[in-house]
């Protein structure tokens, strides 16, 4: 494992390296199909936008932005992050971008997520963890109820995405909701 920061079983989560631009993630951002329900694929991504982006975050406060590498061979699968971290309300905003298509549908988004939130409930004393997601994306959503999370709300017509305008269905999860096991 390379500078494993959370360790499951199948997969381990670790800083954003700058060499990560070598490899497939600035694909990712560019790939239709695996952007097709977030914000992405606006603008084409680069190499460059890609290390601005990873000396950024790595030193944020705001924002604990990892890989997801797995376990077997180190390979950068996606990416996840706590961001719009608020102190005060003990929030933070979850999201996750599985790039790695040969990964899908393996349960490593789900273990990747239960290991980013026992760290923000347990080490940084968040209170809530919240997402939101295309109403079209169900793989999140049922990743989002896999974890627990609880149906809060629609917000109608928020994301521009293929010509028209999708609602973002949105999920949080209390600390005291989080099941350990």
């Amino acid at each position: 494992m390379k500078h494993p920061f959370l360790i499951g079983d199948s997969v381990y989560l670790r800083a954003l390296l700058p060499e990560d631009v070598n490899g497939d993630y600035v694909n990712w951002l560019n790939d239709s199909e695996v952007c097709k329900y977030n914000s992405h694929h606006v603008f084409p991504y680069t190499k460059q936008g890609a290390t601005a982006y990873i000396e950024t975050t790595a030193n944020s406060r705001n924002a604990l932005v990892l890989a997801i590498a797995l376990k077997s061979n180190d390979k950068h699968i996606g990416n996840i992050a706590l961001q719009n971290i608020d102190y005060v309300a003990r929030s933070a905003e979850f999201a996750i971008l599985l790039g790695d298509k040969e990964s899908w549908g393996k349960g490593y988004s789900k273990e990747a997520a239960f290991l980013l939130f026992a760290h923000g409930f347990f080490e940084f004393n968040l209170r809530r963890i919240y997402c939101g997601t295309s109403a079209e994306n169900v793989a999140m959503q049922k990743l989002a109820e896999s974890l627990s999370m609880v149906f809060e709300g629609r917000r109608r017509g928020a994301l521009f995405k293929h010509g028209r305008y999708v609602d973002i269905i949105e999920y949080g999860l209390l600390s005291e909701e989080f099941r350990v096991s």
